[in-house]
């Protein structure tokens, strides 16, 4: 196989545009690029020449990381399909072939010392100054962490340096042992991307073409990444290479390593700090979640052990209470009269939900959430610290190169004042934005569109639903037991509407791609935190709205069978179940939420995986062979531009769900904790065995992510407590028990649930019913009224069929405990808030300790050097003044 070796780096265009000389020397085929130098927009004065690329064979080591000579560390590799070279040209051993493909050209690019440091000190990249001599005290916990943590004598803690921004002035003040060690395979293969990222390949009609991405959108190079250093099922047989790979493979992402906790100092290592600080937060949501899991079971054994006491549902179920009821029809003409037993299974159900554990659970994620957050702010602070990122921001971060190629507009700095160079005036600003927000408005208004289109449907399918399963009075089959039209319509509903849900992602994350492009945000960071609040609005609209739709307004504005309300003026509002609509609740979110764990896994791991090994099978197919570590990366799957975006996308919806409706569903933290587990060590072995190696990049925190979820936790008081007032049935049984089943609006002597049913179902003549609505099935029997729920007087009265004094209890009853409950929890939170500093005390001590050590230590280093100049100068100027003084000899 043939590989073009560069020293530091290539020219882009030269499969297009250069010009191609060829020799012969010694059997070897040299291939001779011009020498250029890689323009970076003025950030660097001088360029170091371009070294002369040779193409070379394959040396038979599959594992090596070096060039030929063993010497030069492959940082990079550029893959090209060359359609016009000859297989004269080629040297392949026909017996024993190298080459996958024979049209593919590897490039193997070199940085040498002098590149690496010029290049590490344009990007302000920090680098150990000498070993940390801090004491860390070790904490009480250590021994129990220790069962978890793994084995310190296979992946070895990383030493602990002081740290400041590369200078070649000061490169005497860097602890430098090795030359070849200084800068680690991640800075190297970062600073190799920054300039292919940046390099200048092509103008035409003044439009500057540039950068290593637009060539491998365009189809002139097939890949572009670094290498992995071993493969991940056995060590690298290669001495100088460390096997990294297979280790974190068999210590992070094997699944015998679910319950280990994950070594994040190796992960930031190997990938970089944008990888390390996803897996720590994800590690840490998870941790968290043990303790919310916990609360959620013990609240729902509490629902399980109680529910055979479930007064109002022994009414339901008993053949002298709920089987006297005869319920109204909920739909117009295809509807029959139905009886309340036929509900019996579901509101044992439902006892097991809507039940005083739910409230408790509800108050207690308020509270948990804001935990969560407070703690993993001292989190991130402490790995700010550990991993160099305190002042990322301010020092590292580059313009894009998008950004910067379209900086044609020249602008003062108001802090400078000197002028600068920007892509597009105020004016255009203002245009871009405005463009881009009524772009997000109006797929945010095609998503409502979409939800109202499934509520027409879950209108219309409910009267064929209750045509075809028609719930007789008699309620004796199986069936009706447990698909009710109500269940059969809700099921249907959201397996529909997670179908849509799924369609509508892959359309808008185009759509929004296009949209931030556009926005041209300055940095990679700016970038990423704008597509992120695009996509999690759209998400947000996207994935919640069925449930707020269910939770909040189904049941909740349909009159009475007399004067039903109608949507669009054609289609009857839905009712819900005696019991209220909870139910229905909880399973939209069983499906959603499981349905979109199935999906995410199917489209994140198995499709690669089916790729990777369809690859293999073929190339099997064609040759026996030993493939380079190169040709093996490049038959990986590439890792998409977003990167780590939709794994974050996922567990923020995730922690939406848990929390948002944590109160109708208390084992979602549960499940949730049981699909992070595996998610943690599915994105690992993701990671690690099907995707090639990402750019190492560098990551303060969590981006925009951090204030979603501090909105979300603001938000999620508000529905919990909504939910609990409005959904369930919680505060018209409170009202009843303390208000309505004693005199003087009850008969009984004490509080009690009994009489409950009867009490809540409103009564209905049937002979009221409008010809629109009135069933046309026959009526059984000879009663001549129908039940219904809600609070209305009873037919004969002088305010008939209006809402009568216990709707107006319960209404003000209601806003009350939402009112109580979002003080009381905004209050907790913000004490909590304000007790817990985001960065921990010993944080902080740890940051200015390294301030001061490195600001004295350079200003020694400093120091001596002017004492040791000033030591030259003084011995001049005595040997001057005694040359001056000295007597002449007579």
């Amino acid at each position: 196989m043939q590989a073009a070796n560069a020293d530091v780096l290539l020219d882009l265009e030269e499969e297009e545009e250069e010009e191609e000389e060829e020799e012969e020397e010694d059997g070897e085929t040299v291939l001779e690029l011009n020498q250029v130098i890689i323009p970076t927009y003025g950030t660097v004065p001088e360029q170091q020449n371009l070294h002369t690329p040779e193409w070379a064979d394959f040396d038979n080591k599959p594992d090596s990381l070096f060039f030929s000579d063993g010497q030069r560390r492959i940082d990079f590799v550029l893959v090209y399909e060359d359609e016009t070279k000859k297989m004269t040209h080629k040297r392949i051993d026909r017996k024993k072939q190298k080459v996958l493909d024979e049209k593919l050209v590897f490039v193997k690019v070199h940085a040498p010392w002098e590149v690496l440091c010029t290049y590490a000190e344009v990007m302000h990249i920090k680098l150990p100054l000498q070993p940390d001599d801090l004491k860390t005290r070790e904490s009480a916990f250590n021994w129990f962490t220790s069962l978890f943590r793994v084995d310190e004598n296979i992946i070895k803690p990383e030493q602990e340096f002081f740290t400041a921004p590369f200078e070649k002035e000061h490169l005497s003040n860097f602890y430098i042992q090795d030359k070849d060690t200084f800068f680690n395979p991640a800075t190297r293969s970062r600073i190799v991307h920054f300039i292919l990222s940046r390099v200048e390949y092509a103008t035409k009609n003044n439009v500057k073409k540039f950068g290593i991405n637009k060539l491998l959108d365009s189809g002139i190079y097939k890949a572009a990444f670094p290498l992995h250093d071993s493969s991940f099922r056995h060590p690298s047989t290669d001495p100088a290479c460390p096997s990294e790979r297979y280790l974190l493979y068999r210590e992070w992402a094997h699944p015998k390593n679910i319950f280990k906790l994950q070594p994040l100092d190796f992960i930031r290592k190997y990938y970089g700090e944008k990888i390390g600080i996803y897996f720590a937060w994800l590690g840490f949501y998870t941790n968290m979640l043990i303790v919310a899991a916990f609360v959620g079971v013990g609240c729902f054994l509490y629902g399980c052990l109680t529910k055979d006491n479930c007064t109002w549902s022994q009414e339901v179920c008993d053949p002298n209470i709920g089987g006297n009821i005869i319920m109204c029809p909920q739909c117009d003409k295809v509807c029959t009269y139905w009886n309340l037993t036929s509900t019996c299974e579901s509101s044992k159900k439902l006892c097991i939900f809507d039940s005083f554990g739910t409230l408790v659970f509800a108050v207690f994620m308020g509270i948990w959430v804001t935990l969560f957050l407070e703690f993993w702010k001292r989190r991130q602070a402490e790995l700010e610290y550990e991993w160099d990122t305190v002042e990322y921001l301010e020092q590292e971060e580059q313009v894009r190169p998008e950004y910067e190629a379209q900086c044609t507009h020249v602008v003062m700095n108001e802090i400078t004042q000197q002028e600068e160079h920007v892509p597009y005036t105020a004016c255009g600003k203002c245009i871009r934005m405005t463009f881009c927000a009524s772009a997000v408005f109006f797929w945010i208004l095609l998503i409502i569109a979409s939800v109202i289109g499934i509520i027409v449907y879950r209108l219309s399918v409910f009267l064929v639903f209750s045509a075809t399963l028609s719930r007789h009075v008699n309620g004796t089959q199986a069936i009706h037991k447990y698909l009710t039209p109500q269940t059969a319509t809700s099921v249907t509903a959201s397996l529909i509407s997670f179908v849509v849900i799924m369609v509508l992602n892959i359309i808008y994350e185009k759509v929004a791609i296009l949209i931030t492009d556009f926005e041209l945000p300055r940095t990679q960071t700016d970038y990423e935190n704008s597509l992120t609040t695009k996509m999690f609005l759209f998400q947000f609209v996207n994935y919640y709205s069925s449930c707020f739709y269910i939770a909040f307004f189904k049941g909740k504005f349909v009159g009475h069978p007399g004067n039903p309300v109608y949507w669009l003026g054609k289609y009857r509002n839905e009712e819900c179940d005696p019991g209220g609509c909870l139910l229905e609740l909880t399973t939209q979110l069983a499906i959603i939420v499981g349905g979109k764990a199935i999906w995410n896994n199917i489209q994140e791991v198995l499709l690669p995986w089916v790729k990777n090994l369809i690859g293999r099978y073929c190339a099997d197919a064609r040759s026996e062979k030993i493939v380079p570590r190169w040709e093996h990366d490049y038959h990986l799957q590439p890792i998409g531009k977003l990167g780590l975006f939709y794994e974050y996308l996922e567990m923020v919806i995730q922690f939406g769900f848990v929390t948002l409706f944590v109160a109708s569903f208390p084992l979602a933290p549960l499940l949730a904790l049981f699909n992070n587990m595996l998610e943690i060590r599915l994105d690992a072995w993701k990671l690690t065995t099907q995707f090639r190696r990402m750019v190492p990049q560098k990551a303060q925190d969590i981006g925009a992510w951090q204030p979603i979820m501090q909105g979300i936790a603001i938000l999620a008081v508000v529905t919990n407590a909504m939910i609990i007032a409005f959904t369930s049935d919680m505060i018209p049984r409170l009202v009843y028990y303390w208000s309505f089943s004693v005199p003087p609006y009850g008969s009984h002597s004490s509080h009690t649930m009994k009489g409950y049913i009867n009490n809540t179902l409103s009564v209905f003549n049937i002979s009221d019913f409008r010809n629109a609505s009135k069933p046309s099935s026959p009526w059984f029997g000879n009663q001549t009224t129908c039940r219904y729920r809600d609070f209305r007087y009873p037919p004969g009265h002088q305010h008939q069929y209006e809402h009568n004094i216990y709707y107006w209890h319960v209404i003000a009853a209601k806003l009350a405990f939402i009112i109580v409950m979002e003080h009381v929890i905004y209050f907790v939170k913000f004490i909590i808030s304000y007790i817990i500093p985001d960065v921990s005390q010993k944080t902080k001590s740890k940051v200015k300790r390294e301030k001061y050590l490195t600001q004295k230590l350079l200003h020694e280093n400093d120091l001596k050097v002017v004492k040791k100049t000033m030591g030259k100068i003084a011995d001049k100027i005595i040997k001057g003044v005694d040359s001056t003084f000295r007597p002449k000899s007579e």
